[in-house]
């Protein structure tokens, strides 16, 4: 029986929000457009591009967003190795729980709104490239919530819905989780507040990486016992 501790990226595992805001004000100053706050910024990372755009700019069509998309990733490309690029550390405790994990028998995915280059980046970057055995992203499937992702990376990992946990920092990720039948626990350090994660399904919301093994046991000990 394959467990599957499967992870968002932003705001999950790495803390990239200084990039993701500035390559969106860019994106938006590219279009002569007064840019979003940064508050609004944050509320959709994790949407894949598109779906985000749609949602800080309301009024535009779906050619205007797949337009501000394009811009947003020209931006983020002429970012990267110049001073603007801020760097995206792991947070607190997450190669220590990530670690833990795998030597306790969880297989690891992820399941993120970012490219895969953008997320091959991200894991070489932080030594975590092997570390995965399933990479799901926004280039091969439908934006978070709809449940493509998970589905795919259970698939590909060998993992039932009730041996997988999804682990996520936004209200997109709760929902994606629940609606692929997984179980979904919250991550309190990223850009939604407890209360949205809760509101969206997760089970628990924890505050601390060192946190995330005992949570995620105590989602799928009950039915592990019962199997054996």
């Amino acid at each position: 029986m394959t467990r599957l501790a499967l992870f968002d990226c932003d705001g999950t595992l790495v803390d990239s929000a200084a990039n993701i805001c500035l390559a969106v004000e860019r994106a938006f100053d590219a279009h002569r457009l007064a840019p979003p706050p940064r508050d609004a910024i944050r509320g959709i990372v994790g949407l894949s591009l598109p779906q985000a755009m749609a949602v800080l700019h309301p009024d535009a069509d779906p050619v205007a967003c797949e337009a501000l998309s394009q811009s947003y990733k020209d931006a983020f490309a002429a970012m990267r190795g110049t001073p603007d690029f801020a760097h995206e550390p792991l947070y607190p405790g997450i190669a220590d729980a990530l670690a833990t994990l795998a030597d306790s028998g969880w297989a690891l995915g992820v399941a993120t709104g970012k490219s895969d280059r953008g997320l091959s980046i991200i894991l070489a970057t932080h030594g975590l490239t092997s570390a995965f055995v399933t990479l799901q992203t926004a280039d091969r499937h439908p934006s978070k919530p709809d449940p493509a992702m998970a589905l795919a990376a259970m698939t590909e990992a060998g993992a039932d819905a009730a041996d997988t946990v999804m682990i996520g920092d936004t209200s997109y990720d709760m929902a994606m989780g629940r609606a692929a039948g997984a179980h979904a626990i919250g991550v309190a350090w990223g850009y939604h507040p407890p209360a949205l994660l809760t509101a969206a399904g997760a089970m628990q919301v924890v505050d601390h990486a060192d946190d995330l093994a005992d949570a995620m046991l105590a989602c799928v000990a009950p039915r592990s016992i019962s199997a054996a």
